[in-house]
């Protein structure tokens, strides 16, 4: 698949179409999701919050294609993944989509640089060098190159998943509580490297986030309680994300 200049890319970089998903059957049964609409606008920072087992990586898991909807739409860009055949979608995760875990999600026997390249060799590509070379200042990780994760700290580690994210120039990426294993100092680096990525490099980020801190560096936060979109906040500041979720019992 053909990559571009994501500083390029206009419109909706994903989006979900009365998305629902039900976990177990009878009285087992959970609606992790109910019937949810909601677009993500292309070179963005949307953060998405809500109490525990409001949905929030439920919903995030499923517009990333890790997770299937039971019922309704999910789009990436134009094409509907819901659609989209187990083969299909592990094309589509490869090529269009970034994805940070709160657990880095590093392989340990490789090299920083070789773990932000790695999805890049999978895909049997060879990186950008300008646009490489971009990602590596972003993420501030041009000395720790050649240390393999057991030589970097959580943060450091965190940095390499942010830049490996970056790497292939993916259509959005997508952040699941990037920061939930980090002290305050190096989250709020990565966050920083985040809100870089969207301003200076064009990229699309959707993050899921427990934290008013976090949401902050956002353009834009989406609230869910029990499976639903319950309200939305613009130009979010750490403050009136708080205040929004004191109103909302989150």
């Amino acid at each position: 698949m053909t990559t571009t200049d994501p500083s390029t890319r206009t419109g909706v970089a994903a989006r979900a179409v009365d998305a629902s998903k039900v976990y177990g059957t009878g009285e087992a049964v959970v609606r992790a999701l109910n019937g949810i609409t909601v677009t993500f606008d292309r070179r963005r920072y949307t953060a998405i919050m809500g109490p525990s087992g409001s949905g929030k990586s439920t919903l995030l898991h499923c517009l990333a294609g890790l997770d299937r909807v039971s019922s309704g739409r999910i789009f990436l860009g134009d094409v509907e993944i819901s659609a989209a055949s187990e083969k299909q979608l592990t094309l589509i995760r490869r090529d269009s989509i970034g994805f940070v875990f709160q657990s880095y999600n590093l392989i340990p026997t490789l090299t920083a640089l070789e773990n932000i390249t790695l999805p890049m060799a999978l895909a049997g590509r060879k990186p950008d060098p300008a646009w490489l070379d971009q990602v590596i200042d972003i993420v501030g990780l041009r000395d720790r190159l050649t240390h393999r994760p057991a030589e970097l700290s959580g943060g450091q580690q965190q940095r390499v998943a942010v830049g490996r994210a970056l790497a292939s120039r993916p259509d959005v990426i997508f952040a699941d509580e990037p920061t939930g294993n980090l002290d305050s100092r190096a989250g709020s680096e990565i966050l920083t490297f985040m809100r870089q990525a969207v301003d200076d490099l064009g990229q699309t980020i959707v993050m899921v986030t427990h934290d008013p801190n976090a949401a902050g560096y956002a353009d834009r936060v989406v609230f869910l309680t029990d499976g639903a979109i319950v309200d939305e906040l613009a130009a979010p500041t750490a403050d009136t994300v708080l205040d929004r979720m004191k109103r909302l019992g989150g």
